[in-house]
């Protein structure tokens, strides 16, 4: 072993141990993308990959591990749905099955969910937006954190991965810290390890995983595509609010501008009530994320993708882009030590 890989192993030795993996680069739960085929490929390439539970309900679910658990005999994960309504029948099918690693996405956790979680055996991971949140999180018994900034796909918050890094890894020692959000490159990994990042997690750099389900036309989209083809959804007026999401722009995230628009004008002229415009904004983009990934339908669905999407240049093998980004973290610790 290289001296800057023997120095990689420290710097990230306690998200290793954590995860009970040789790597502590988590897979990002992407719904219809993290499925059992990325999950396993990510697993026995030395990373952890993390199931995207989604809507799924209690049984299908419990396919999904079982499966996974056919393909891979290392460690991976489940990601849960705070705001799903049968959170505790999913978690007690995660503790049936014995997963290991359960993280919570899609609010704060309470409580009771933590416990649940952690009676069943598992350890429990949940996501901080902010400092207050990290320790509101720890008080409520998380083993783990992950912060994602603005820079991520999906869902986002207002702040973006540096500053959040800088907030919360100096305060928060108690536990591991995973960085998330517009990580593509070795060198970055690096970077947040020695912010004090005990690993990092990453999504859209595994999109176009050769073991990745997704549609060809999905995957093309993405290498086609620059960081700043990758854009928060927009919100036309602040008395109807847009959850952002940041996605690949297309001719679905036009429409969504236009389908604003005439809804609010609908509102202003008394032809509809503003609870009723509100929910058809919400539910305009139901099922557009299965179109664009297991259908390609890439014009009107909804591409989720972080800015480092720029960075995503062909298909590949998962063990190869774990490689990539492992040989590009050492090459750069042993620049340093040359320099």
């Amino acid at each position: 072993m290289s001296d800057g890989a023997a120095r990689l192993d420290r710097l990230w030795q306690r998200g290793c141990a954590f995860l009970g993996t040789p790597t502590a680069i988590m897979g990002g739960a992407m719904t219809w993308v993290s499925e059992r085929h990325l999950v396993s490929a990510i697993s026995n390439a030395g990373g952890f990959g993390v199931l995207a539970c989604g809507s799924m309900d209690p049984e299908r679910l419990a396919a999904e591990i079982v499966a996974t658990r056919a393909l891979t005999d290392r460690p991976f994960g489940v990601n849960l749905i705070n705001m799903h309504p049968d959170l505790d029948a999913l978690v007690d099918v995660c503790g049936r099955h014995a997963v290991g690693h359960v993280v919570v996405a899609g609010g704060m956790p309470s409580g009771a969910t933590v416990k649940r979680i952690k009676d069943h055996g598992a350890k429990v991971m949940a996501f901080a937006p902010a400092l207050v949140a990290a320790k509101r999180l720890l008080r409520n018994g998380v083993d783990a954190l992950v912060i994602e900034g603005a820079e991520a796909g999906g869902h986002i918050g207002p702040v973006t991965t540096s500053v959040l890094a800088q907030e919360i890894l100096p305060e928060i020692t108690e536990v591991p810290v995973f960085v998330a959000g517009g990580i593509g490159r070795g060198e970055a990994i690096l970077s947040f390890l020695e912010l004090g990042a005990a690993g990092v997690q990453i999504g859209t750099r595994f999109v176009c995983a050769t073991e990745c389900v997704a549609h060809p036309r999905f995957k093309q989209a993405f290498i086609r595509a620059a960081a700043r083809d990758a854009q928060p959804s927009v919100q036309i007026d602040p008395r109807f609010p847009v959850i952002p999401v940041r996605a690949l722009t297309n001719e679905g995230t036009k429409r969504f501008l236009e389908a604003q628009r005439v809804l609010i004008n609908k509102v202003d002229l008394g032809e509809m009530t503003r609870e009723e415009a509100q929910l058809e904004i919400e539910h305009y983009w139901a099922g557009a994320l299965r179109r664009a990934v297991v259908d390609g339908d890439v014009e009107n669905g909804s591409l989720m993708a972080g800015q480092s999407v720029g960075l995503v240049t062909r298909e590949q093998p998962v063990a190869e882009i774990i490689g990539e980004l492992m040989a590009q973290a050492v090459t750069a610790l042993e620049r340093r030590g040359a320099a």
